[in-house]
């Protein structure tokens, strides 16, 4: 039975690209290279697309780029004679079976890059250009959440252009629908890239205009004094959630540097909730990736208000981190399912889903 050929997609031009190229270089360690042909697709931060064949640690470091082969032809757009797939000096051709796209935030986990993948007809893992659209846009996704009922925190929103119209007038009106302190996020971006709380006037100008480098449209939260509680997502059309997991932030909140830097923050797998709390965040899960359309994967997030115990949707991450402190795997390894055979099932899902 021969390998599946497996093109592991890294990088990309959204500011998550060093998070990019630290999850796929830990998916490159721990795949089953006896099942799979695994081939290396860097795109820089400009957005050049470049082979790469050697060690995972130079993907991780940033190396590989100098190490690629500009040699070696990376084609996903069928058109006229030439085929789709990865050409090499010798004229040798490899077809790909399956894309496995590691590209957090914009570019990578929009939907954008998932429209190229449609395009080109090879199977690709996670979710589809709907839901990787609408749950990467966290505007978007509150309102599609509201219309099946998911309870969320008080929020607001602001573009670029109506903040910069008029600052005052915006930041009165924001003051005037929430207490600090506010959460202050670009609607498009994660792995908590341009996210603040913000506890005064000073302090949400300064955010606002932070959040605004990132994205023009930016998304305003009510802060809660909340537990941080994830499940991990798995499945097509039969889909199961896994056991929820705490995160006890070693700051206010559970930040960039913490998450993919020095990781001081305390997991707790699963999280020190009662069996009912348990049942409903996860069947929430569920029911999220559901409304969304959502394929393969997903991390969603929760907050648990510490004072009344009530539960609230925070947000769904369609290509959720992948390293090796990351909740996703670490989830689902708790459940049951460990890290290479969780890469097998993901593969095993891109493929049942073209057919």
């Amino acid at each position: 039975m021969r390998k599946l050929s497996v093109a592991l997609i890294f990088g990309g031009k959204s500011g998550e690209h060093d998070v990019s190229r630290i999850s796929a270089s830990s998916i490159f360690k721990n795949i089953n290279k006896e099942k799979y042909d695994i081939h290396t697709i860097g795109i820089t931060k400009d957005g050049k697309w470049m082979y790469y064949s050697g060690l995972a640690e130079n993907i991780a470091n940033g190396k590989w780029e100098e190490l690629a082969d500009d040699n070696v032809k990376i084609n996903l757009i069928p058109s006229g004679k030439s085929k789709v797939g990865i050409e090499f000096k010798d004229s040798s051709f490899k077809e790909l079976d399956v894309l496995f796209p590691v590209l957090h935030g914009p570019y990578g986990e929009d939907g954008k890059i998932q429209g190229l993948f449609e395009i080109s007809n090879i199977p690709y893992v996670g979710c589809g250009v709907l839901a990787s659209s609408v749950g990467m846009d966290k505007l978007i996704c509150k309102k599609v959440f509201s219309q099946i009922g998911l309870p969320q925190v008080n929020y607001t929103y602001t573009t670029k252009w109506e903040f910069e119209g008029n600052k005052e007038k915006e930041l009165d009106r924001i003051e005037s629908e929430l207490d600090y302190p506010i959460f202050v996020k670009p609607a498009n971006m994660g792995s908590s890239v341009g996210i603040s709380k913000v506890c005064n006037k000073n302090e949400l100008l300064s955010g606002i205009n932070e959040a605004l480098q990132y994205d023009r449209r930016i998304v305003l939260e009510q802060g809660i004094d909340a537990r941080e509680i994830e499940v991990a997502v798995l499945g097509n059309d039969d889909v199961k959630a896994s056991i929820a997991g705490e995160i006890i932030p070693a700051k206010d909140f559970y930040d960039y540097e913490d998450k993919y830097i020095n990781g001081v923050s305390k997991l707790e797998i699963p999280a020190n909730i009662n069996a009912e709390t348990m049942d409903k965040i996860r069947n929430m899960a569920i029911d999220a990736f559901k409304c969304i359309d959502g394929k393969g994967l997903s991390r969603v997030d929760f907050f648990i208000d510490k004072n009344t115990g009530e539960v609230y949707i925070n947000e769904i991450n369609t290509l959720p981190g992948f390293t090796n402190i990351s909740m996703y795997p670490k989830l689902w390894d708790a459940t049951g399912i460990q890290y290479t055979d969780l890469i097998d099932n993901l593969i095993k899902l891109a493929i049942e889903g073209r057919q």
